[in-house]
């Protein structure tokens, strides 16, 4: 279930930062106050450059950087997140999804098989998706995508009855940190949300 979060009205900065290991690969930072009831409240998103995820296909790749993609990064990341594999298509398949932000604003895109041509699944600003995590009260980036099995599927779905059907393949964990978790399922030709308990 989406819970209801305050309007975040953004004032921000983009700042370019060091990040130590890899090569010294930089990183694009995003900085900036939101107001949230009634005062400002400070923010900070990183993102990492698709060069930074060399596991993706040539044309995933390729096709993320035409769009001039970032990968965000939640404020829980400990390493390179955000890009997945799995099997969304069928059971077997080689299919990705990352999320892309350009401009502020993030897009789920999930790239089936071969296909350099992704599905959009959901869109949000990077405001939308950001939430307090730590004693500083500065708010950190809390949207993160997951691959999720049949099994873990099912057992989020462990307290519904009558319980769904278990799942053939993989869904897609789509996760704003300790809020919710939407498990989008790819399933005779379209994509649908397997359902969980509210």
């Amino acid at each position: 279930m989406r819970h209801l979060i305050p309007r975040l009205i953004p004032i921000f900065s983009l700042v370019l930062l060091p990040v130590i290991g890899a090569g010294q690969q930089s990183v694009l930072t995003r900085t900036g106050q939101v107001h949230v009831a009634g005062r400002s409240v400070p923010f900070l998103v990183r993102h990492l450059p698709v060069n930074s995820f060399p596991e993706l296909p040539a044309g995933v790749a390729t096709a993320l950087e035409d769009r001039g993609c970032l990968i965000p990064q939640t404020y829980q990341a400990h390493r390179p997140e955000n890009v997945i594999h799995a099997s969304f298509e069928r059971a077997g398949s080689s299919d990705w999804a990352a999320l892309c932000s350009v401009g502020g604003t993030v897009s789920l895109l999930v790239f089936l098989g071969g296909n350099t041509t992704p599905a959009v699944l959901a869109s949000a600003s990077e405001t939308e998706r950001l939430q307090s995590h730590d004693a500083t009260g500065e708010l950190g980036f809390g949207w993160g995508i997951d691959p999720a099995t049949p099994e873990q599927v099912y057992e989020a779905q462990a307290g519904m009855r009558p319980r769904p059907v278990r799942l053939d393949h993989d869904a897609l964990a789509d996760a704003f940190i300790d809020q919710w978790t939407t498990y989008h399922f790819f399933t005779h030709g379209a994509w649908t949300v397997a359902p969980t308990p509210e």
